[in-house]
């Protein structure tokens, strides 16, 4: 007996889809059937995303979005809407992230990771959530049928916090109330909104930190010794976007090898 996903016929945008885990996400729901709409500043990289989507048989089309300007995300968003059609899932990804101690935080270290974690990811759900709540009607009662998902990228740095990036660990608390405030507000009209909070992945922005004795040394500190990769997420990423997930409502759900217990 075999148990299969399958998301043909749904459009899922991804923020942050140049590269790590955005282009990871992008990927695995293209695999399960889902028009991609891959998101980025940079759409150099798009470019190659969409090449290696469509050599696997799947579908992706380009959006240059900047999840810092508020008229960026406007666009893109009615720009999806007519060229691909409604956003069904969203995968709010884009992120960044500056390394220093509190006391050495200056306002454009503050603002570089809050405009892009907090606010950036507020708008983007919040435009998203705009047009699928304008698609749906309220649904009361139990069996609610549920027509949209959006799943915010956390982190573990949201639920535990770390030394040298205490500012990105504030951006991703915020993320995780942000993602049961939605839910609390959406869920009655359909629209199911969870977040994952990965822990320490092994992605070609890191990758080599791992090598490093700092980077060796934290691995050592890891409950299984070991980071994760990318694909480690494709399951959990996958459920949360389908019909299966229409009772996951405002969950925090943690994927770090048991990091935050």
């Amino acid at each position: 007996m075999s148990y299969t996903i399958d998301l043909s016929g749904r459009v899922a945008l991804v923020t942050g889809a140049s590269s790590g885990l955005g282009a990871q996400f992008a990927q695995t729901l293209a695999k399960a059937g889902a028009m991609v709409v891959l998101a980025s500043r940079r759409t150099d990289k798009l470019k190659d995303l969409r090449a290696e989507i469509e050599a696997q048989g799947g579908q992706a089309h380009i959006c240059n979005l900047d999840v810092t300007s508020l008229t960026s995300i406007e666009t893109a968003i009615q720009t999806i809407d007519a060229e691909v059609g409604a956003i069904d899932i969203l995968i709010n990804n884009s992120g960044v992230s500056s390394t220093q101690k509190l006391k050495d935080v200056t306002a454009k270290d503050f603002d570089f990771v809050f405009n892009t974690n907090v606010r950036g990811a507020f708008f983007v759900a919040q435009a998203v959530g705009r047009h699928m709540l304008e698609k749906s009607q309220e649904i009361q009662g139990h069996g609610a049928q549920v027509t949209g998902h959006i799943v915010n990228i956390a982190s573990t740095a949201g639920l535990r916090v770390l030394p040298q990036i205490g500012v990105y660990c504030m951006s991703k608390a915020a993320i995780i109330h942000m993602t049961k405030a939605m839910a609390l507000e959406w869920g009655r009209h359909g629209i199911n909104v969870n977040a994952i909070c990965p822990g320490y992945i092994d992605t070609e922005i890191n990758h080599h930190h791992w090598q490093t004795d700092q980077g060796k040394k934290l691995v050592q500190m890891l409950p299984r010794k070991r980071v994760g990769v990318p694909s480690d997420l494709d399951a959990l990423l996958v459920m949360l976007c389908s019909g299966q997930s229409h009772f996951i409502n405002g969950s925090i759900i943690a994927a770090d090898d048991g990091f935050s217990i």
